[in-house]
């Protein structure tokens, strides 16, 4: 039911943003709307997620309706401080969005148009697992606004699905990828890497498939042990090996070489695309540091340097805003070393990257170090420019340490 909630001051009832905080209305504007309900629960997953055993009272059925009010909420929130933007990026994330009706989604997406509007050519993604979508479903997508579909496709090899306790069938992964092309929708693919015993060529089989797909947009994630997670207890007692850092590099490389024979570019270290228009723009919202606004139980929100996140759980959630209050469970304003290293720590992942100028002095003498070890572009450094390599996309941690002591 995911990790606990970060620690900060608490957030007032009525949502509002601190006296002092002044809102750019040059920077863009997203919304993340959060669905967290589940068919099962995967074995690696800390997501704030639940299953409808898990539920407690909360019911689905309500949930579009009870998301609208926080909504209105921010609205209210946002008009009083002259800062209403449209929404150049919505994405539906969870969870999995697809469980609740197209109908239910559609009308989130309108709550979300009528209080805030959406910018010309908005981003509008929404996750799903590959079983939930059909050609009724993508089309019902496409008529509500929706221009994305991401699909959770993890692997093509069913003992490797198995290890993540993925349920979906891997043939039901090119339905919805067909589905989506029908209605017209971009195409995102996301898998996962380092499973236990899934081996060099059982990556190589994913994706092989995955690009034989042809998306728009392919995700490539490590698999992270989470505490709290089946995966982190079976782990514990030693029932499934922890996974290997040697190995997972080799399937980076693996990854990295065979997407861009295929003609896709990195634009973020987990992160490719077939062009510059098709990344994804709501998660380069994220790693730029602009401002969103996320809705749900669990969701976390950036707004003119102010973060908070709602409480978690959903019953909780809706009866905060029956009750005419925000769902904020606490908030922060980080100050300015943090959001210094922030930005490094986010802008060194994206293909674009960081000023050296806006480094430290010791950050800006580390620069030379970091080419010579084969960390950083000379080319892009000649230009000003911290831009990673291969070999410093998978020592990005070390960079960041470099750059940042």
């Amino acid at each position: 039911m995911g990790s606990a909630l970060p620690e900060g001051e608490p957030a007032p009832d009525d949502g509002a943003l601190p006296d002092d905080v002044r809102v750019d209305p040059g920077t863009d504007f997203g919304v993340y709307l959060h669905v967290p309900f589940c068919r099962v629960r995967c074995g690696y997953c800390d997501f704030n997620t639940y299953t409808a055993s898990e539920l407690r009272g909360a019911r689905q059925d309500q949930y579009a309706d009870t998301l609208l009010g926080e909504i209105a909420l921010a609205r209210d929130v946002l008009a009083a401080r002259g800062a209403l933007r449209p929404a150049a990026t919505v994405f539906f994330g969870g969870g999995t969005p697809t469980l609740l009706p197209p109908g239910d989604l559609a009308r989130m997406l309108a709550g979300v148009r009528d209080a805030f509007g959406l910018a010309p050519g908005a981003e509008v993604t929404v996750e799903a697992n590959p079983d939930t979508v059909s050609e009724a479903v993508a089309f019902a997508l496409r008529d509500a606004g929706v221009t994305r579909l991401s699909v959770g496709m993890q692997s093509a090899v069913p003992h490797v699905l198995h290890a993540l306790d993925r349920t979906h069938e891997p043939a039901n992964v090119a339905t919805a990828v067909a589905a989506a092309r029908a209605a017209g929708l971009d195409v995102s693919v996301d898998l996962i890497y380092g499973a236990p015993g899934e081996s060099l060529e059982d990556w190589r089989t994913s994706l092989e498939t995955a690009i034989a797909l042809k998306p728009d947009h392919i995700s490539a994630y490590a698999l992270i042990i989470e505490d709290g997670t089946k995966l982190a207890r079976q782990i514990r007692r030693g029932e499934v090996p922890a996974p290997d850092d040697d190995r997972q590099a080799d399937m980076y490389e693996l990854a990295d070489g065979l997407l861009g024979a295929a003609g896709f570019e990195w634009y973020e270290v987990s992160n490719w695309a077939t062009d510059a228009a098709h990344r994804s723009r709501h998660n380069l919202a994220y790693w730029r540091g602009t401002d969103w606004w996320g809705f749900g139980p669990g969701a976390h929100s950036h707004v003119g340097g102010v973060r908070w996140w709602n409480v978690k759980h959903p019953a909780a959630y809706a009866q905060r805003l029956a009750g005419g209050l925000s769902p904020a469970a606490g908030r922060e304003r980080p100050d300015a070393a943090a959001r210094e290293l922030e930005q490094v720590l986010l802008g060194s992942r994206i293909r674009e990257g960081i000023e050296i100028a806006d480094l430290h002095l010791p950050g800006r003498h580390a620069v030379a170090s970091l080419i010579a070890d084969g960390l950083v572009e000379p080319a892009a450094a000649l230009h000003g420019r911290i831009v990673l390599t291969l070999r410093g996309r998978l020592l990005a941690d070390a960079v960041v340490r470099a750059l940042t002591d």
